[in-house]
Formats: C-alpha cells, structure tokens, sequence
C-alpha cells in the first residue's frame, strides 16, 4: 500500500510518515524543502520525496503522482504567525483536498482511493446535526469571520462532506478531528467519537500529536477500522483516566 502524505514536515504530518513506515507501507510525500525533513526518510526505500509546493504541482503531475497510491492524507495547516494566519494561500487546505480530488477524477484506471484529512473538534458535522451554545456559536462564528485557518479548515470539509458524498466511485473520505493538540513523544490510549462529547471552546480535551498519526495510519491500513469510520467525521482525544 502507498499513501501519499500532505503536510509531512508539519508537527503531526511527521508523526504520520513515522507510523506509516512503522507498518511497513510505502509513502510518498510532497515537501517544499528537503531541511524540513528528517534524514533518515531521505535514505528509507520506503520513503518517495516530491520536492514541490502542493498548489503548485500541475493536475497532469499531480496525477501521475497518484499513480499507484492507495490513500492520501492530509495533515496540511496554517504557520501560528501572522503571515500563515493572514497571508495567502487563505484556503490551502482546501484547495489542496480540490486539486487531488481533481487529480483521482482525472485517472480512470483508479479504485477507490483513501482520503484522511486532519481537521478540528471546533468544526461541527452538519451531517450529524451537532448542535452546540449559543455562546459558543457565537465565538466561533467570531473566529471564521477573523480567523481565515479556521474557515479553511471547514470548505476542506465540507467539500469532502457534500460534494464528494457518501457514494463517489473513486473517493472515499474519512475527516479526523482532534481538539487541544499537544506533543508527546509517544502514542498512549486515545478515545473516538462521532461527535465531540465536551465544548471545543469552553471544555476542550486534549490530543497528541503523535496519537492523531497513528489513528490516522491506522484508518489506511486497517481495513475494519476504515470501514467503521468511513464518510464520517470521529473525534480523538486522549485518554485521561
């Protein structure tokens, strides 16, 4: 199996590659700068590095990467500063989802192709009709309005949601959404839920980083699993008891 692994050099997107290579499958990752990756993933035979910006590549070349690739996973975000807050690209979550998508459609030879995308508790599955405060409605439409990440975080979504579907012959999707991200160095029990069971804004839970790649390996490698979750949008966070 192949996954081809968006936002690899980022804080939970090397955890990812590092749970992939654990089990073994082969990966290949999209990177801008080869610095911003270990060396030893430039020595693994596991290990196919694509030297590109992920919204720059061709629909022909992005295609022709696909090829062969079981499952895409996209743990691509915005830099904490103020350029990756508030410069472009404003929707590069989004338009990266979009362009593979595209790409899949593309190659008519493809079955049906694994799509994890990292997201977050503070976005709701409207699907599932979560309901949350009124105060927290209004804080997180607050957020959206100033906070361009966020709403970002929701078109990847929601495109993955409505205009990819249940039924896509060629794409099946599954959207993870941890809350409170924090690092750690190793995977310790962790809890999935459809929907999140406490306020994302007023009593967020917390989830490592390192727990986030493995659920998410997991969800390509193990067919059960993936089955289980699939089309929907579960909630991870750490096991505090």
């Amino acid at each position: 199996m192949t996954t081809l692994v968006l936002g690899a050099s980022g804080a939970t997107g090397k955890h990812l590659v590092e749970e992939l290579i654990k089990k073994r499958q082969k990966v290949k990752i999209i990177i801008r700068s080869l610095d911003s990756i270990p060396k030893t993933w430039k020595d693994n035979e596991l290990v196919s590095i694509i030297q590109a910006s992920i919204l720059e590549i061709s629909k022909k070349d992005l295609t022709e990467h696909l090829n062969n690739c079981d499952a895409i996973a996209s743990c691509l975000g915005h830099n904490l500063n103020t350029k990756g807050l508030f410069g472009q690209p404003r929707k590069l979550v989004t338009q990266a989802v979009m362009n593979c998508c595209n790409a899949i459609k593309e190659d008519s030879s493809h079955q049906p192709i694994k799509f994890v995308l990292m997201n977050t508790a503070g976005n709701r599955n409207r699907d599932l009709k979560e309901t949350i405060s009124a105060a927290q409605k209004v804080i997180v439409g607050l957020i959206r309005a100033l906070l361009p990440p966020h709403k970002d975080n929701e078109m990847a979504a929601d495109y993955l949601r409505k205009d990819i579907g249940q039924d896509d012959p060629k794409i099946e999707w599954v959207v993870i959404r941890p809350d409170g991200l924090i690092n750690e160095n190793q995977v310790s029990e962790y809890e999935i839920y459809p929907s999140p069971i406490r306020s994302a804004i007023f009593n967020a839970g917390t989830t490592s980083r390192i727990n986030v790649g493995n659920f998410m390996a997991r969800l390509i490698v193990e067919d059960d699993l993936w089955k289980q979750w699939k089309g929907q949008m579960p909630v991870i966070y750490n096991n505090e008891t």
